[in-house]
């Protein structure tokens, strides 16, 4: 499937009004599914409980196209590590799953409330989920659950130790999606995320994501602080290629994707060193005058060394094909911060 048939799906959308759930939606990849489906007039209802996710992010939203937001989305605050509250929520036709606490390094330091926010409130969706018993159940997994495997790139069956309770908490989200697959239908997708980058998302705070986190230093001419000696690598993923991987995999025959975890990503290598200096050199073009600094300290626990997407599994399955690849997403988010 080439990007013209994603848009073919995107017209088709545009024709059909169903009604889709995104939890985790006032968050980074959350908001930008609500913006997606919005866009082709779909009924959305967001959940939020504003643990990380910001009302900022659908104000952006409803800033763009006020008159479908106003007509099509509904919002619930709830939290649904509480099964009482998910219970609660109307009946749809796919849920798009991204809520979770996320960061490596934060698991390690809190594994109760990961497990509690990433595992229960996981299983209180599954369940939900098969009581409506709605079309797809998309959810986001993530790159972590391949821990200390050594080989490149990676490829959806062959997992290492887990390194951290967050890729834990992502794989055990695995094995509860298979076995309710099996045990009682429902018809799960699980997307296994590769460091995935773009505006909206957080730069702030000691878990922000390494690009947010640097082209904001970058912006107000602080140094860039690299863990480790800059030949770490990372698949990054421009946001825009997440969100039509979850609508393709939504859309999808179930022949096609059959209960299974996809790689998401570009399927690319980029190094720290790499990163930075690609980083400093765009925003160069905003700020003629900045002088590039970058400062070097120890590796962080629970890293993995080198990363890169094996992603043609997704690419056979339901026709994913990244629309953007590194750079052409890194100059748009560069961009839209820049002229704001």
């Amino acid at each position: 499937m080439s990007l013209s048939s994603y848009q073919s799906k995107r017209e088709l959308l545009e024709l059909e009004n169903l009604t889709w759930l995104v939890t985790g939606a006032a968050g980074f990849i959350g908001s930008h599914l609500v913006e997606e489906l919005l866009s082709l007039n779909q009924k959305v209802i967001g959940v939020d409980n504003f643990l990380t996710g910001k009302k900022s992010n659908l104000d952006i939203i409803e800033a763009v196209n006020p008159e479908r937001f106003k007509e099509n989305f509904i919002f619930y605050e709830i939290d649904i590590t509480s099964a009482e509250q998910v219970s609660n929520l109307p009946t749809v036709d796919f849920i798009l799953h991204q809520a979770a606490m996320g960061s490596v390094p934060r698991s390690i330091l809190k594994p109760i409330d990961t497990h509690h926010n990433n595992v229960t409130g996981f299983i209180n969706m599954l369940v939900f989920a098969n009581s409506l018993n709605v079309k797809k159940f998309i959810y986001a997994s993530s790159s972590s659950v391949y821990g200390d495997h050594p080989t490149l790139p990676k490829v959806e069956e062959n997992t290492g130790n887990l390194l951290s309770p967050y890729a834990l908490s992502k794989m055990t989200d695995e094995l509860y999606a298979e076995v309710f697959s099996r045990v009682y239908g429902i018809k799960t997708v699980g997307l296994r995320y590769f460091n995935v980058f773009g505006p909206r998302q957080d730069p702030n705070g000691q878990y922000a994501a390494v690009i947010p986190k640097w082209i904001n230093a970058t912006l107000v001419d602080k140094p860039i602080v690299i863990n480790g000696d800059g030949q770490t690598s990372r698949d990054f993923c421009y946001v825009k290629n997440v969100v039509q991987a979850n609508i393709l995999a939504a859309l999808a025959d179930q022949s096609e994707t059959k209960n299974s975890v996809y790689n998401i990503a570009c399927g690319g290598q980029i190094t720290l060193d790499e990163l930075a200096k690609t980083v400093q050199h765009e925003i160069g073009a905003y700020l003629p005058n900045l002088k590039p600094k970058i400062l070097y300290q120890d590796f962080r626990d629970g890293d993995i060394r080198h990363s890169t997407a094996d992603i043609s599994k997704a690419q056979h399955s339901f026709g994913y094909l990244p629309e953007y690849d590194f750079i052409s997403g890194i100059k748009e988010t560069i961009n839209l911060l820049c002229k704001i």
